[in-house]
């Protein structure tokens, strides 16, 4: 099968800014956070920023870049993992007091809610995660990480303990000149409903799935 093409680009110069709003406390089950809200003018889209502990002192931060998924993480979909890593990565921050979750704006990796139903109805139909994508005519992974520069900058990060599975966003940071001190795999939320999608991102994106990647960052 074929991997994914690190090549991809996967951030995009803005040449509208992404502009902080405004910032409150969060309270939640695992830890009491700041919320800090962003709006990307060049698309219209409003993300979010987590963070807990003094982020800004230098030092690499625990953190995830993790994208919007509607039916995994408000509906408790087993169709996919993002639910349970979300839950997984913010008990993780918790845990040390010190980090930050990017919430990212950009449903069904990048191709919408409405669309992401359309893919799930021809997986039903039996095509995994990539092929659906491509026969609605959009790419395996049309997400772009480029409004993640400004939030960082706002926030003082220079440098990530990235939660994350996925090297593409390893490469994005790495491209912005965010440095990835340390990649630290999320390996939760399997099922049997997602047997085949996470085989998908592990085949097809080249996601890192295996014990035998454990803490390697990708290089780009």
């Amino acid at each position: 099968m074929q991997s994914a093409d690190l090549n991809i680009p996967t951030f995009q110069e803005h040449n509208v800014p992404v502009v902080f709003v405004a910032a409150s406390k969060l309270p939640t089950p695992f830890a009491i956070f700041t919320m800090h809200g962003f709006l990307d003018e060049a698309t219209g889209r409003e993300h979010v920023v987590l963070s807990l502990g003094d982020i800004a002192d230098g030092e690499p931060v625990l953190g995830r870049l993790h994208s919007e998924c509607l039916t995994g993480d408000a509906l408790f979909s087993q169709r996919c993992d993002c639910g349970s890593q979300l839950e997984a990565a913010l008990q993780a921050i918790a845990r040390e007091g010190r980090g930050v979750l990017l919430y990212l704006r950009q449903e069904g990796r990048g191709i919408g809610l409405l669309n992401k139903i359309r893919a799930y109805e021809l997986q039903d139909g039996g095509a995994d995660t990539v092929e659906a994508n491509e026969r609605l005519g959009f790419a395996a992974d049309q997400r772009d990480y480029g409004m993640c520069l400004p939030m960082l900058e706002h926030l003082g990060v220079k440098s990530l303990r990235l939660m994350t599975n996925n090297p593409r966003k390893v490469k994005a940071l790495t491209d912005m000149n965010i440095k990835v001190a340390e990649r630290v795999p999320l390996h939760t939320g399997h099922n049997p409903h997602n047997r085949l999608y996470l085989a998908t991102k592990a085949d097809k994106l080249g996601h890192m799935m295996g014990n035998k990647h454990q803490g390697e960052v990708p290089q780009a």
